[in-house]
């Protein structure tokens, strides 16, 4: 008869909401009662759950401790292949009252397929089981809180020092207990701290380095590997010149994600000097803004023309983006300028670009092509991210560059789509005087409210759509009905009308 063949780990799993646990610390709860009876003993869990279901795969997020007292238990071989395809990491067998000991054909499964079986004593109740569990994940994460506290902290005494970045690298390599290499885009090393790997293994980090370092479009910004028992990554710094922090160590624990994007985000700001006087120029200008200058008084050093472009971001698969994944992001777009979301959303990062002028260009005739305005960055859909682009602005309106490019992230959220820019105002609507337009459009749209307002654009710009408007404004599809019948009463206009509606529209587009 043929082996079996080995059901593999689902690719992706979601993120736990604490740090995985050694199946060891919960078999060392000797008032749980609890017993390895066949599989390994090297699993980690995420996750708790109870089922009696002959077949609870559809269910399982992977990383589970599974506990069944095996209620619709027929056939341990297919039960235990499915909890492993589904990538369970261990299984608590409850005996009685439906069975007076774990069955012997799944002992023997479970030690075929290496999935962990553990006995539950019948006085151990699951609930138990469960609770001991949450409370160790969260003892490890209060520990990986405080470890990513001390590790930030010392990090940021090291960039006060008057040599911050062999500081930081070496502080970072302390934390690690690893090697620390800041890298060019050609390989060479410009700092490094900590112990040398292997020969072997340094080239592999070299290698790796090249990856990410940005000398060609399309670069991801962090990069993993192994080689042999040594972990390697590779983060992309901004600033444009390729530099690249390369880590390898021996062990990963959790909180070494958080503390090499502090890192990432240090050494971007820090090796600014190293990339040229437009990074140089964007540091003094943030110096003078927190000492109370003007945005009008720090605008020459942004550059010539001083148009900037905003964008938002959120994840796609819903998770909240830290430092490193918000940093990585920046670093893709070409920007250290990024903000991790704020008190009222911590779910958006913001990320300001220069926007770019098209240069005047000689005609036939030895005149010139007047200065074209400024042109919206190209920014391709980053997967894993959705993205919110404004058309550009200057310095002094910023603001409502903000709240455009909000609009296009709502947008792109209510249609699905990874990517939604918020063009400049181009066609026949262009031809209109500024000034004029917007008085017309000020006093059309003067009965409305900001979040009718808000509304009423959201729900043109989907078409009339009262489901994306829902999903893009956050709020029940009703409400959105609501407040459009509260806008056509208060203009007192019929919104089914496509002449009412590009009226509005155009008028929305230029308030």
């Amino acid at each position: 008869m043929d082996e079996p063949s080995m059901p593999t780990l689902p690719a992706t799993a979601p993120q736990p909401p604490a740090p995985p646990i050694p199946l060891t610390e919960l078999l060392a709860r000797e008032d749980l009662g609890l017993r390895r009876i066949a599989g390994p003993a090297d699993a980690e869990l995420l996750w708790v759950h109870t089922s009696e279901m002959a077949d609870p795969y559809p269910y399982l997020l992977g990383g589970e401790l599974l506990l069944s007292a095996g209620v619709l238990l027929t056939d341990p071989d297919r039960y235990v292949a499915r909890l492993v395809e589904a990538g369970a990491a261990a299984l608590g067998f409850g005996v009685r009252p439906v069975y007076e000991a774990v069955p012997e054909a799944l002992v023997e499964a479970c030690d075929r397929y290496g999935l962990p079986l553990l006995e539950v004593p019948p006085e151990t109740p699951f609930t138990t089981i469960a609770r001991a569990v949450w409370r160790l994940m969260a003892e490890a994460r209060h520990r990986e809180l405080r470890r990513v506290t001390r590790a930030q902290q010392a990090l940021a005494t090291a960039a006060a020092r008057p040599d911050p970045v062999p500081a930081v690298l070496h502080q970072l390599a302390t934390q690690l207990s690893g090697r620390a290499v800041l890298l060019t885009a050609r390989g060479e090393e410009v700092h490094a701290a900590g112990r040398r790997p292997h020969p072997e293994a340094a080239a592999a980090l070299t290698r790796l380095a090249r990856v990410v370092a940005r000398e060609r479009p399309g670069s991801p910004a962090s990069a993993t590997d192994t080689h042999g028992d040594t972990h390697l990554a590779a983060y992309a710094l901004g600033g444009g010149e390729g530099l690249v922090l390369s880590l390898a160590t021996h062990r990963r624990e959790p909180g070494d994600h958080t503390v090499a994007g502090i890192a990432v985000v240090l050494l971007s700001l820090l090796a600014a000097p190293h990339q040229g006087a437009d990074a140089a120029d964007r540091s003094a200008a943030l110096v003078r803004l927190l000492l109370g200058a003007t945005p009008a008084e720090v605008a020459p050093l942004l550059g010539p023309d001083g148009p900037w472009t905003v964008i938002h971001a959120r994840r796609s698969d819903g998770t909240t983006p830290d430092a490193l994944t918000a940093g990585a992001l920046g670093a893709s777009l070409g920007s250290a300028l990024v903000d991790v979301g704020r008190e009222d959303d911590d779910e958006t990062v913001r990320v300001l670009l220069p926007a770019t002028a098209r240069e005047a260009t000689p005609q036939g005739g030895g005149g010139e092509e007047p200065r074209q305005p400024p042109q919206p960055p190209t920014v391709p859909p980053h997967p894993g991210w959705t993205l919110g682009v404004s058309a550009p602005a200057p310095l002094a309106a910023l603001a409502a560059a903000d709240t455009r490019a909000a609009r296009a992230l709502a947008h792109a959220e209510a249609t699905r789509t990874p990517l939604k820019v918020d063009a400049p105002v181009t066609g026949l609507a262009a031809l209109i005087p500024p000034d004029q337009a917007a008085a017309h459009a000020r006093t059309l749209l003067a009965p409305l409210t900001p979040p009718l307002a808000d509304t009423l654009r959201c729900w043109l710009s989907l078409h009339g759509s009262w489901d994306r408007t829902a999903v893009a404004l956050s709020v029940h599809r009703n409400t959105v009905r609501q407040r459009i019948g509260r806008c056509a009463e208060l203009l007192d206009v019929d919104l089914n009308d496509m002449d009412v509606r590009t009226e509005l529209w155009f008028a929305l587009r230029r308030e």
